[in-house]
């Protein structure tokens, strides 16, 4: 019979119980090590760790409270919070037995012993051991790939004022679990700012899930948010957890969420007004603790009005809301941001000492940046990979689109069109992308400028 590779501490001051214990448990366990003095156990704990150490209550004669057990029990723990303990007792004290459960231990067995018994209990703290194990080799794991994935996840970076109320305003929101709306066109970094809310939250220490709601089919979006049960539809060959569920006790971010179809929003509004999901083919409630921050590119009060946006899911995501603005108008962050991805780029790729001439800083501000952050970063990391020498030029940019003169505005066109759009063009930058003052400036509401915006593409 194959032994079971195991290791095994006994404590007991008594020798006959020692060799019995050893006897039976060595024709099942390849170690088994025994100690007579509980004092002792410290020092072999931190040479080495134990699958199961099995712990004598009493240790003195005449003595049977078992509050010797418990003390040493509780000092085993402060070695190895994850150790396996199996209390010995010859008394049959159930009030002692569940008060040593509560402290840590794992079983307990009494004197004298059932062979099977005892052999049944070990063999199932073992693998109860094993399991512990696993689940910190995957925690650990899991912590691991989050702070490999943070990584490409650049620190928010700016010197602009809108970006100096952002950050102000993310230290605010933080530590609360109030739900975040984020707005911004693609590229300036939602994603970006929902995972430093999470890092400065009470929940950074769990897990962040992200989950781009546009890219869900309406056939999926339950069994991805909510997770199934084995046999639920064709191909369900197990149970499944949803994001809802991995996220529980840390932040899910959902993104895209003004794409979400009409029919899936109300199946999400429902999770987040009961707090608990339920997998698709059960009937049984799970209950889930997440911190929701969404984010979207669209103006949702125009969505509501087409009706293809429910009014009640916009309020109970809309806690806080964080408008991201577009990198065109924020103009200060543009050099810093590309100083921050040369310094990065040029370490990735063994440059370390390039520098930007000053002609490419004038292209780089003078830009309209339709791609924003993004575009910037993939645009500065392929200069760095073509520049030639230790300084990055106007030739070694790719621009999609053409370069602007800056703030200033020559389209001399007297359309009425083209006329509102400059105007409107003039505005935004005047006011570094800040709808509120923009609008205000303007004369109109937020709601006719967003329109604006998106009838002229700006």
């Amino acid at each position: 019979m194959t032994k079971i590779k195991g290791k095994i501490l006994i404590v007991d001051d008594n020798e006959g119980i020692l060799k019995s214990l050893s006897f039976i448990l060595k024709q099942e366990f390849e170690e088994v090590s025994t100690i007579k003095n509980p004092a002792k156990f410290t020092s072999l704990l931190q040479s080495g760790s134990f699958d199961i150490i099995m712990l004598d209550m009493n240790f003195q004669a005449g003595v049977n409270t078992g509050n010797e057990g418990l003390f040493w029990l509780k000092e085993i723990i402060k070695e190895d919070p994850d150790a396996v303990i199996i209390l010995i007792t010859a008394y049959g004290d159930i009030e002692l037995a569940v008060k040593a459960m509560k402290e840590g231990a794992t079983d307990f067995i009494q004197k004298p012993f059932d062979p099977v018994k005892l052999v049944s209990t070990v063999r199932a703290a073992y693998q109860l051991r094993m399991s512990k194990i696993q689940v910190s080799k995957l925690m650990n794991k899991q912590k691991h790939l989050s702070e490999d994935l943070d990584k490409k996840f650049t620190s928010l970076i700016g010197e602009s004022s809108v970006m100096k109320d952002i950050l102000s305003t993310v230290k605010k929101v933080a530590p609360t679990d109030a739900n975040v709306l984020i707005l911004g066109e693609n590229g300036t970094g939602k994603e970006l700012i929902a995972r430093e809310i999470h890092r400065q939250s009470k929940r950074s220490d769990d897990v962040f899930i992200s989950v781009d709601l546009g890219s869900l089919s309406e056939s999926l979006f339950e069994s991805e948010l909510f997770g199934h049960v084995k046999g639920a539809f064709t191909g369900a060959a197990e149970d499944r957890k949803g994001r809802f569920e991995t996220a529980t006790g840390g932040t899910l971010f959902l993104d895209e969420i003004g794409n979400l179809p009409i029919s899936m929003q109300s199946k999400l509004l429902t999770v987040l007004q009961n707090r608990y999901i339920i997998p698709v083919g059960s009937n049984k409630p799970v209950p889930v603790d997440v911190r929701l921050i969404t984010a979207t590119n669209k103006h949702l009060p125009d969505l509501i009005r087409d009706n293809l946006f429910r009014e009640d899911l916009m309020f109970r995501i809309n806690t806080i809301q964080i408008e991201i603005p577009p990198l065109r108008y924020r103009e200060e962050d543009i050099l810093l941001l590309a100083e921050h991805f040369l310094n990065l780029f040029g370490k990735k790729y063994e440059k370390p000492f390039l520098k930007i001439s000053g002609n490419t800083i004038d292209k780089l501000k003078q830009y309209e940046w339709p791609g924003n952050v993004r575009e910037l970063q993939h645009m500065i990391e392929n200069a760095v990979i073509m520049a030639e020498d230790k300084v990055i030029r106007p030739e070694n940019l790719h621009f999609t689109t053409r370069i602007s003169s800056g703030n200033s505005f020559p389209d001399k066109s007297l359309n009425l069109n083209n006329v509102e759009k400059l105007t409107i063009k003039e505005a935004l930058f005047k006011n570094k992308g800040n709808i509120n003052q923009t609008a205000k400036e303007l004369g109109i509401t937020r709601k006719t400028l967003y329109s604006k915006i998106e009838k002229y593409g700006l």
